[in-house]
């Protein structure tokens, strides 16, 4: 069954997504994965639901062989066209990451900017089988979600507004549960008239699920952090970086 989060990228919301992360933000992002998993130019990465490829250009960058999938097509021809123009190592590759199957071994798996959370359960758990399958051992897995239990629960809202450059930015949502998920309604409103509606669903996974999950998978929950490397996470903070290692 078509997952709803599917077609979410592929209208205005593909470049309004460009505005929500600071460049800072991913700098450090990538330069925290090289510190804290003391990666060296050479070593295999895959990143999933890469998005514009912000990690995977960063850390190809630096010498890492990058495997990056999306689903969207628009953003794995525009990784392709960077890595091509840079001469990075980038293998980019449109797939569904639920049903995506590597061809290789990986030191560093991630999947980041709350990706993981547009799937189910039953998808995350064969997600997740699939990258232990798929990484060395000792590899890790990195994690960046928003809407943890820790943190969507506290932050819900059912209705906000908010403005990216010229659209107006409606989004209504309702939590449910049995899967527990946020589902919501997203209205673009562009002034000269061609709006968008778009439905997304976030599962709300808690820190006690996650963990029971990645060891299902095979992988030890070895930190989380609300700032990389800096910061372990608590209750109260806006983001989590789940980090676990192959067993």
């Amino acid at each position: 069954m078509e997952n709803v989060n599917d077609t979410y990228f592929d209208g205005y919301y593909k470049d309004i997504w460009r505005t929500l992360i600071p460049e800072e933000l991913t700098v450090k992002e990538v330069d925290f994965m090289i510190d804290y998993f003391k990666l060296m130019p050479g070593n295999n990465i895959l990143d999933l639901m890469c998005g514009y490829g912000r990690h995977a250009i960063g850390l190809s960058r630096k010498g890492m062989e990058v495997t990056a999938i999306d689903n969207l097509a628009d953003y794995i021809n525009e990784i392709r066209k960077t890595a091509e123009i840079e001469q990075l190592s980038i293998n980019a590759k449109q797939a569904d990451i639920a049903i995506y199957v590597p061809n290789k071994m990986f030191d560093l798996a991630i999947c980041m900017g709350n990706s993981l959370n547009f799937f189910s359960p039953a998808d995350v758990q064969r997600i997740l089988n699939n990258i232990t399958l798929h990484l060395k051992k000792g590899g890790h897995l990195l994690i960046n979600s928003w809407t943890i239990a820790e943190i969507a629960v506290k932050n819900f809202k059912d209705r906000s507004w908010s403005n990216f450059g010229d659209k107006k930015f409606l989004v209504e949502c309702k939590l449910l549960f049995h899967p527990t998920r946020i589902e919501s309604e997203h209205f673009i409103l562009a002034p000269d008239g061609k709006n968008e509606t778009k439905q997304a669903v976030d599962y709300i996974f808690s820190i006690n699920e996650m963990e029971t999950m990645l060891n299902q998978a095979g992988l030890s929950l070895e930190e989380i952090y609300s700032i990389p490397g800096k910061k372990k996470f608590a209750i109260g903070e806006p983001r989590a970086y789940i980090i676990a290692e192959k067993i």
